[in-house]
């Protein structure tokens, strides 16, 4: 997607899911520097909800599809109806 990605990984309990997604930033910018766009820069922040065993297929699929779906769903709907969905209020600063 455009503005966004989503991630499916099983992160070790012997590494925070903040540094597993360090990780991932820092290598993927550094490849699409090199061979996409030199202005390229990832959010600071990041999202992260666990998935249950049960629930693996659905979210590939999810994943899978992601293109489908946003044209249903633009971005900012998806995250405020995760959010929702989770039980978190963001404090925004006016």
């Amino acid at each position: 997607m455009e503005y966004h990605v989503h991630l499916l990984l099983a992160v070790p309990s012997t590494i925070t899911i903040a540094r597993a997604v360090q990780a991932i930033k820092m290598g993927s910018s550094s490849w699409v520097r090199e061979n996409e766009s030199k202005l390229f820069q990832w959010q600071e922040g990041f999202a992260a909800f666990s998935v249950s065993q049960s629930n693996m297929e659905r979210v590939q699929e999810y994943i899978r599809d992601q293109q489908i779906h946003h044209r249903r769903m633009s971005f900012a709907e998806e995250w405020n109806a995760l959010l929702e969905k989770h039980g978190i209020t963001l404090n925004r600063a006016a």
